[in-house]
């Protein structure tokens, strides 16, 4: 029934055709789908995600998304409904005309005019026969769009893009009219895409990806701030990273914030190595100490990156990302896998031997804990995908059913690089959770899903490297590509990953999504440090030391009147909410109670617990530490709402917390301390400072005029939910 109607529909619009009149040119050059009807397409809206190329289609008619198989669109049109969309003998009947132009009714609208360009080459084309083209000349291999970079003095201006693409031929072409062209910021740069000409709305920074028949192109754009008096006043530089920071700062008239004050860099470094709280003692004893700040706060990285809480911090980021939890790995897997990775970070282990070991594991889960990480994705697929997410911060999974649309990743891609794995094999262990990775002998081809072809493994990169084997030993040839210091991705997804641990956004941000649309803010920031971690082979606690030692690190959170907008160039601190392990943690250390959680030992700290199984739903959950069902940063929440807002003024983790009668606040109590000390205490214990004079006086008079015990406890509780103890700052 459908069918007839749709016949029906085509009957109506071909009489609706028959009084319209021809458009020919008989002097018009040769036109070919590739070349010239297949971008007309893309760029009037045919083969997007909202029309034609959706995964279904559109009202029973589909083309692949963005136009990125042009063999199959050419099929489509030519031979879908027996060719129906097309009339040869007199082309300006065409359906493939008459809809977009709106000359028969059409549910996308009209896609251009009956007068226009794009109207007439359509014509020619279907006049001169419908020919493909030939793809061993007409195939796009060069982009390139002029200028490289867009600079605004002010908003309000205005700039235009040139667009030139090179065929397989040799020759080149103007395509600016037909390219797609889209901001990533549209407050600060937005486009109009007709024109290709770029409007600057507000200050700022944006990113315009240029697309053109599946090549793409990334342009900055820099919207200044027209603000006069702008002079730059230099700041001590630590090292490169400064040096980089500033240059690009200076250029943005962006002045820095200077470096925070010793007490709040050290509760910072403490937090962000350690991800606990600094000890009041060790407060005092850091202030009391006469060494030149730079030599102390030196000092003080290397004795918190070698204390045993570093070791437990770290597990945790590594366990979240490797995703160790017994609901994949039983609690006796978990506990194997953690303590691989725990060994890993304490014996700090050299990055790529880290990730060769985990990529190329055989046998027991229990005698080579490293296997595990096979056993939580137990396919090829997932464990492709999961592979080049961690470790070289690539999103495959878009182009698992078609090209990747933004980036150059293509289908046939993503199952060659997934054919690495597709011989990994995992059997029952002869103990009761233990399983067996093994390489297949038989029956591991990796198929392709359209036609059913065996696909080989191929690096996703041309490589030097040797000849992959076809045999199922293919992941040590992954695993030796993959850890290359050549390969351009590997160091450089670790470095940024670092980055954004310590300073709360990547250079590349998201930190898993490093594409060619989504460009480093600083790029040489980001090659600086890709360099200095190979230089240095792979040493992640050399990454660490000098990103933390960096003023950029170190800088206040305060701002002046240049750079209080700046979100993404680094010129000054942002305060990052506490993970939830931490924020335990730092409660059980600002309390002096510890957190009791089922089926471990009392002294366990929120931070050595196995897996997120362990006191599940509770206030770690609460606060968004991530189930690890998911290798991707963006699981664990750093958000704060009102369910944590209530658990924190209401809840029992902080009542219990501060009224345990063996806590801090009792402690202080009976030593029969003074107000003045108690405030002191309980200020370094929790905020991991001393009160101002104004503090101490509000505090010293609270308690003064009720029962001690009790409002210690209130100040105590009021300092737990201050922003103070929740962010890092």
């Amino acid at each position: 029934m459908l069918k007839l109607v749709h016949v029906l529909s085509l009957a109506a619009g071909a009489l609706a055709l028959a009084a319209a009149p021809l458009v020919a040119d008989v002097t018009a050059p040769r036109v070919t789908f590739l070349r010239d009807v297949a971008p007309i397409l893309n760029k009037a809206g045919c083969t997007a995600g909202t029309c034609h190329g959706a995964a279904k289609g559109k009202n029973g008619f589909k083309l692949s998304l963005r136009g990125y198989d042009p063999q199959l669109d050419y099929q489509s049109l030519l031979y879908d409904l027996a060719g129906r969309r097309f009339n040869r003998a007199d082309p300006a009947r065409s359906l493939m005309l008459a809809k977009p132009s709106q000359e028969v009714a059409h549910g996308g609208g009209r896609r251009f005019a009956k007068d226009s360009d794009y109207y007439k080459t359509i014509y020619n084309w279907i006049a001169q026969g419908v020919p493909f083209g030939d793809p061993a000349q007409e195939t796009v291999v060069e982009l390139r769009a002029e200028p490289k970079e867009i600079f605004m003095t002010k908003p309000g201006e205005t700039a235009s893009l040139a667009v030139v693409v090179r065929y397989q031929d040799g020759q080149t072409r103007d395509v600016t009219r037909e390219t797609t062209i889209e901001s990533n910021v549209p407050d600060v740069a937005s486009v109009e895409s007709d024109k290709a000409v770029i409007h600057g709305e507000r200050v700022g920074e944006a990113t315009l990806l240029v697309r053109y028949q599946g090549r793409f192109g990334a342009i900055p754009v820099t919207v200044l701030n027209p603000k006069p008096g702008f002079v730059w006043k230099p700041l001590p530089q630590h090292n490169y990273v400064d040096r980089l920071v500033d240059a690009k700062l200076q250029r943005l008239k962006l002045q820095p914030s200077p470096p925070t004050d010793d007490v709040t860099l050290l509760r910072r470094l403490s937090l962000d190595l350690t991800g606990r709280l600094p000890s009041p003692e060790s407060v005092r004893a850091y202030l009391d100490d006469p060494t030149p700040a730079r030599v102390k706060r030196t000092k003080m990285i290397d004795q918190l990156i070698a204390s045993p809480e570093y070791v437990d911090h770290w597990t945790v980021k590594w366990g979240d990302l490797l995703q160790s939890s017994r609901k994949y790995l039983g609690e006796k897997g978990a506990y194997e896998f953690q303590q691989w990775i725990r060994d890993a970070i304490a014996s700090n282990r050299p990055y790529d031997r880290l990730v060769r070991e985990l990529l190329t594991a055989r046998g027991s889960s229990y005698d080579n804990p490293a296997a595990n990480y096979f056993r939580v994705t137990r396919e090829a697929k997932p464990a492709m995908e999961k592979t080049t997410q961690v470790f070289l911060g690539v999103r495959m999974v878009c182009a698992q059913c078609h090209d990747h649309p933004f980036e150059r990743w293509t289908q046939n891609q993503y199952y060659q690089m997934s054919a690495f794995f597709s011989a990994v094999g995992i059997r029952a262990g002869y103990e009761v959770g233990e399983e067996i990775v093994f390489d297949q002998r038989s029956d591991y081809e990796m198929k392709h899903p359209k036609d059913g072809r065996v696909m080989k493994p191929e690096f996703m990169l041309a490589s030097s490297a040797a000849p992959v084997p076809d045999g199922p030993e293919r992941r040590d040839a992954l695993a030796e590509w993959l850890t290359s210091r050549d390969n351009p991705f590997f160091a450089k997804a670790i470095a940024n990953r670092m980055w954004s641990y310590f300073l709360g956004k990547g250079i590349i941000d998201p930190v898993d999504d490093i594409r060619a649309s989504n460009p480093p803010s600083n790029p040489a920031l980001l090659d600086a440090l890709t360099k200095d971690f190979l230089a240095h082979d792979f040493d992640l606690r050399h990454l660490m030391r000098t990103i933390v030692g960096s003023r950029a690190y170190q800088a206040s959170i305060v701002t002046n009147e240049w750079n209080a907008t700046d979100r993404d160039n680094f010129s000054h601190a942002v305060p990052r909410r506490l993970a939830a392990e931490e924020l335990m943690d730092a409660v059980s250390s600002a309390t002096g109670a510890r957190a009791h959680f089922p089926d471990v030992p009392e002294d366990t700290a929120a931070s050595q617990l196995v897996d997120p199984h362990i006191g599940k739903e509770g206030f770690l959950d609460v606060f968004g530490r991530p189930p690890r069902e998911s290798s991707c940063e963006c699981e664990r929440r750093s958000d704060f709402s009102l369910p944590q807002a209530l658990n924190l003024v209401n809840g029992k983790t902080i009542s219990d917390a501060v009224a345990d009668p063996k806590g801090r606040v009792a402690a202080l109590v009976l030593s029969g301390k003074g107000d003045e000390a108690i405030v002191d205490e309980l200020y370094l214990a929790a905020l991991g400072r001393l009160p101002t004079r104004e503090e101490q006086l509000r505090g010293v008079t609270y308690l003064s005029n009720g029962t001690k015990g009790s409002r210690a406890q209130d100040l105590l509780w009021a300092l737990l939910n201050s922003k103070a103890f929740l962010y890092i700052y």
